[in-house]
């Protein structure tokens, strides 16, 4: 029998040839892995914010910590998704690069929402955005309801009917009153239109999809603005005075003064039997200063609706400032760039908001002291020790980062030099920043408004915040932040007030200038007393501000 045999050159040929086929077999297993993990990242990271790059681990904490579970990449990403639209209070679908802001904003309120909206909130919302694009500015409604507003003849009823916002007073007021008029605009079923005035649209994204919040330039009234008063005759308080409020002859629009001057005919407008002929009226023009929520609270018109959209009284802002309020580009880039710099990596961040109401420019030392004595006696800084000039302290010590804000440079200057010259009795490490000093208040200066929208924003940031009495500055940064500030006390006599400060009953804003009257009745009444979820404000006696009513029953 003739044997088989291979040859040196057949065997190498069968080698190579095998040899080539396990190369081949390896490269594919290795691409499959590879498209595996590419494929389980991309479920991990998908929709990143549209800013995303890579941070030290302490730079920023992640919303969610992706577990290396595969299993549970897609629910990981789902959850992600849900966070950056709040809870429900956004709707995917903006153009994310003309506002980062929008949905990047999730990423630096790290303890999210405080609360969670009720669902009937969050269909009022899409309600009313489905409304909004109806009948916002140059649709056919809108122009009709223009129309028979030039002509001042009211002809024919519309399904569409307005409220307009007049941009007035300073940044802190305008946003609070803004917050008022858009919740009026929900309760009574009509669209909110925002005067721009000189730099509204450089510092607020519009809100709302599909269609501008903004009035546009060519609205007949614009012109007559600045010149609405009680004494105009189209005022709402004035028609009553001189008792010409007829229903059977409905205005083509009326101008409701709910500034803090406001009388007792102009504050009737919390009347429910005034809402009666309000409500046929086609435009309502509004100038306010103030917060005037809890107030709408007392009218049991209103009451089931206000329940419904907000079982926990005391987050009406807070949810409606998160869904409004989103900085324009120039102005997050502010925020972000703050932030990053001096308050992401450090272990927490303390807040401290001053306002002096006072003729001079200060810095005075009884708001200095004021300032230690209430962040020491309640612990939320470190106390230094004059007797060392350094501590032997082993391991990394716990940060905080001290963010001050304040017209003047010279209350920040104290507090640095104080922990730069003397070592914490806690060993801890203390960074002490202010953003900007202006020197005073420039209200129509629009790279000054676009600093305090940020400063605003970043204490909104803050783990614990400290404001000043009867600052709006300071009731919208707890407000966004769903912070319980502690509010210092309003210096008397120039001198510090003891006890220093309290800790707010809410993170609601306070309405400084509310009616005290029962409709029902028709006489003079405290209004703070009537229902448990609307108390005295605790830095202004005679104000108005809503509470949760299981705490404050």
């Amino acid at each position: 029998m003739k044997k088989f045999s291979l040859s040196h050159s057949d065997f190498d040929s069968k080698f190579a040839f095998t040899f080539s086929l396990m190369r081949l077999m390896g490269f594919f297993v290795a691409a499959f892995v590879l498209c595996s993990v590419i494929f389980s990242v991309s479920i991990v990271l998908r929709d990143p914010p549209s800013d995303a790059v890579l941070r030290e681990p302490s730079s920023l904490t992640p919303l969610f910590q992706i577990t290396q579970d595969l299993d549970n990449d897609t629910s990981d990403s789902v959850e992600l998704l849900r966070d950056k639209l709040l809870g429900g209070l956004l709707v995917d679908g903006f153009d994310e690069d003309s506002c980062l802001s929008r949905y990047q904003s999730a990423e630096y309120h790290l303890r999210g929402l405080s609360g969670k909206p009720s669902s009937y909130f969050i269909s009022r919302l899409r309600k009313y955005e489905a409304q909004h694009k109806q009948c916002g500015p140059y649709t056919e409604f809108y122009n009709n309801t223009v129309e028979q507003l030039r002509s001042g003849k009211f002809t024919e009823s519309s399904p569409c009917k307005y409220v307009v916002w007049i941009s007035f007073s300073g940044l802190g007021n305008k946003i609070l009153t803004l917050a008022s008029a858009f919740l009026y605009a929900l309760l009574t079923n009509r669209v909110l239109l925002v005067d721009p005035g000189v730099d509204m649209v450089d510092l607020f994204c519009e809100p709302f999809p599909d269609a501008s919040w903004f009035l546009p330039a060519d609205f007949p009234l614009t012109a007559q603005f600045n010149n609405f008063s009680q004494n105009s005759d189209q005022c709402h308080g004035k028609l009553l005075k001189n008792k010409s409020v007829v229903n059977s002859n409905v205005p083509s629009f009326v101008y409701l003064h709910i500034v803090h001057d406001y009388d007792d005919h102009d504050k009737l407008f919390f009347c429910d039997e005034e809402q009666h002929f309000l409500q046929e009226v086609p435009w309502l023009v509004m100038k306010t200063d103030n917060y005037f929520v809890p107030s709408l609270f007392l009218m049991p018109s209103f009451e089931q609706e206000l329940n419904d959209l907000f079982p926990n009284k005391e987050t009406v802002f807070h949810f409606l400032g998160r869904y409004l309020f989103h900085p324009t580009n120039s102005v997050w880039g502010l925020v972000t760039r703050y932030y990053q710099a001096y308050l992401a990596k450090v272990d927490e961040r303390v807040g401290i908001q001053i306002r002096v109401f006072d003729t001079e420019p200060g810095p005075f030392e009884h708001v200095f002291d004021q300032i230690l004595a209430c962040t020491l006696k309640h612990k939320l800084l470190p106390d230094v020790n004059h007797q060392q000039d350094a501590t032997n302290s082993s391991g990394s010590p716990k940060s905080k980062a001290v963010l001050m804000t304040s017209l003047s440079p010279g209350y920040f200057e104290k507090v640095r030099d104080m922990y730069w010259e003397y070592p914490t009795v806690t060993g801890e490490v203390v960074g002490v920043y202010q953003p900007s000093h202006e020197g005073y208040q420039q209200t129509e200066k629009q790279m000054h408004n676009q600093k305090a929208w940020a400063e605003m924003y970043l204490l909104s940031l803050t783990d614990v915040l400290v404001t000043s009495s009867w600052s709006t500055f300071g009731y919208v940064a707890q407000g966004l932040g769903g912070l319980k500030p502690w509010i210092l006390y309003k210096p008397e006599d120039r001198t510090a007030p003891d006890p220093p400060c309290r800790r707010a009953m809410s993170m609601e804003p306070c309405f400084h200038a509310p009616p005290f009257y029962d409709c029902q009745a028709k006489r003079g009444t405290d209004t703070g007393e009537l229902v448990p979820y609307v108390r005295h404000c605790e830095d202004m006696s005679w104000g108005l501000k809503l509470v949760d009513s299981d705490t404050y029953r």
